[in-house]
C-alpha cells in the first residue's frame, strides 16, 4: 500500500505544480490521486498506475485500470492469476470487474468510496457468488493516510 501511496502522492506533488509530466506538454491535469499496482505471485511489481482520466481524455483511465493493462501487457497475458491489485481507494464497479475478468487472485485497497464503492459500499461485485471469480479482499489498509491524500486533494479544489 506504500508504493500504491507513493504513485499517488506523487501525482499529487506534481498537481500541486500544476504540471504532470513536465518536458512531455505538461499539463493540469486535475486528476483524482489514486495509486494502484499489480504485484505478481513472485512478489514483484507488474504493473502501476494513477488515475489519468483528464490527462489523457480516457473514461477508463482509473488507476487500477492503468495498472492492470500495464501487468497484462508485461506479462503477455490477460489473465492475472495469482496477482494482487493495491489501490488506495475501493474500486469502482468497472474496476472490480476488470478485476474479477483479470482473475486477480487478492484486492488490497486503503480508503472506502461510499459514493461508487463496488467492494462492499455499494456493491461487492468481487465477491458476487453469480460472478466466476471471486477475490479475497483486505479493506481499510493504511485508510487514514489515504483518506488523507483524498481529502486534502478536494480541499484544494474549493
Amino acid at each position: 500500500m506504500r508504493r500504491a501511496l507513493a504513485i499517488a502522492t506523487a501525482d499529487a506533488a506534481e498537481r500541486s505544480t500544476g504540471r504532470l509530466g513536465a518536458g512531455r506538454g505538461a499539463v493540469d491535469t486535475a486528476d483524482v490521486p489514486v495509486g494502484a499496482i499489480v504485484i505478481g505471485p513472485d512478489g514483484s511489481e507488474l504493473g502501476a498506475g494513477r488515475n489519468e482520466r483528464e490527462a489523457t481524455g480516457d473514461p477508463t483511465a482509473h488507476a487500477e485500470m492503468v495498472a492492470l493493462r500495464e501487468a497484462a501487457r508485461r506479462t503477455g497475458r490477460w489473465r492475472l492469476d495469482g496477482t494482487t491489485l493495491v489501490v488506495t481507494l475501493e474500486p469502482c464497479t468497472m474496476c472490480a470487474g476488470a478485476a474479477v475478468l483479470a482473475r486477480v487472485a487478492t484486492l488490497v485497497f486503503g480508503a472506502w468510496e461510499p459514493k461508487t464503492g463496488a467492494v462492499g459500499s455499494l456493491w461487492d461485485v468481487v465477491r458476487d457468488p453469480r460472478l466466476n471469480h471471486r477475490l479475497e479482499v483486505y479493506s481499510g489498509v493504511l485508510a487514514d493516510e489515504c483518506g488523507a491524500v483524498l481529502r486534502d486533494f478536494f480541499a484544494a479544489r474549493r
